[in-house]
């Protein structure tokens, strides 16, 4: 990874193309001793992310018995078994909620360690290889874990009338001074009925939260320099993107899931940057070549990028601003106002 970084951050500014053909072989990082307790720390809750990634994909939902419950109102019998299936549902979906705080947290540990103290983004870069890593698998399992939540509407179908039953209870019980018995029948109480609501309410919940850590390590270090976070993202993407883009290192990857990795770690460090620096990502001043990195999605098979060409036009900050130049735009179909 080091020589790649010398090439994309020349003294001088300036990229030398002949120096393309580096791989980066992201799988032989390995934490140096005075970063294995933030490693250690950041791979327990990956691994616990794959778990998570296993049961959103097997996520089916209350769907039919939420639907026999609504077409029978009168039927206790109905009326319990879909409470007790959404229930179950729900107690789930708390679980990718708390993991979400989790993630939260490694995403602070891992931005102090790689962009504090006296070291320059590329100095971090350079040495820091396994934390780096590590912040790029997390960033590719926020998109995976959204990609999958906004194909399965069970999720927000089985949230919905789990509070609104919940509410009715609530209701109900009061008539009869029976409140204990609404908090001992829910899974999670009407206050993180309500966390839980706002997070599944956004399209990609997991980008948010990250972005939304993002911003506040970056608010809240205001001895850093303004462009330390911001220049540590951007080089990112320009690995990603470099790696992709350079026929000899793309055969390099021992699989097509490689190059998705790489696609999307880049889009979701665009993301990020367009979040935390003052202009975004897409004004020409921007440390991130943005036309290339949208042309490296074009020039992939359109069922696979789609989702994350999406992610630039709808998760980002600026982009619709006018200050996005309309060749830019115009890559990404947005069309003029």
């Amino acid at each position: 990874m080091g020589n790649l970084l010398k090439i994309l951050l020349k003294d001088d500014g300036s990229r030398d193309d002949a120096y393309d053909k580096i791989f980066v072989d992201f799988e032989k990082a390995e934490p140096r001793e005075a970063e294995k307790e933030v490693w250690d720390k950041t791979q327990a809750v990956l691994l616990k992310g794959q778990s998570i990634l296993k049961d959103l994909q097997n996520y089916t939902g209350a769907t039919d018995h939420i639907r026999q419950a609504i077409m029978n109102p009168k039927n206790e019998e109905l009326q319990e078994k879909a409470w007790q299936a959404v229930s179950r549902e729900v107690n789930k979906l708390k679980e990718f909620y708390e993991f979400s705080l989790q993630l939260e947290e490694v995403v602070n540990d891992l931005l102090e360690e790689l962009c504090s103290g006296t070291q320059t983004a590329r100095q971090h870069l350079e040495t820091q290889q396994a934390l780096f890593k590590q912040f790029a698998e997390i960033l590719d399992f926020v998109l995976r874990f959204d990609d999958l939540k906004m194909t399965n509407p069970s999720i927000q179908n089985d949230f919905s009338y789990y509070r609104r039953t919940q509410s009715r209870t609530k209701m109900a019980n009061e008539s009869t001074n029976s409140l204990d018995e609404t908090e001992e029948n829910c899974v999670v109480t009407k206050e993180m009925a309500n966390r839980m609501s706002l997070f599944y309410a956004e399209a990609m919940p997991m980008l948010k939260t990250v972005s939304d850590s993002t911003t506040r390590f970056v608010s809240s270090h205001k001895e850093m320099e303004i462009n330390t976070t911001p220049e540590c993202l951007s080089t990112m993407a320009d690995i990603c993107r470099v790696m992709i883009e350079c026929p000899d290192l793309r055969s390099r990857f021992q699989s097509e899931e490689n190059t998705l990795f790489c696609l999307r770690v880049m889009v979701a460090v665009i993301v990020l940057y367009d979040h935390v620096h003052p202009l975004g990502a897409f004004v020409k001043s921007s440390g991130i070549d943005i036309k290339s990195s949208i042309k490296v999605l074009q020039e992939q098979e359109p069922v696979k990028v789609e989702g994350l060409l999406n992610t630039l036009r709808y998760s980002t900050k600026h982009v619709h601003e006018e200050t996005t130049p309309k060749g830019v735009k115009s890559l990404l179909g947005i069309l003029p106002k």
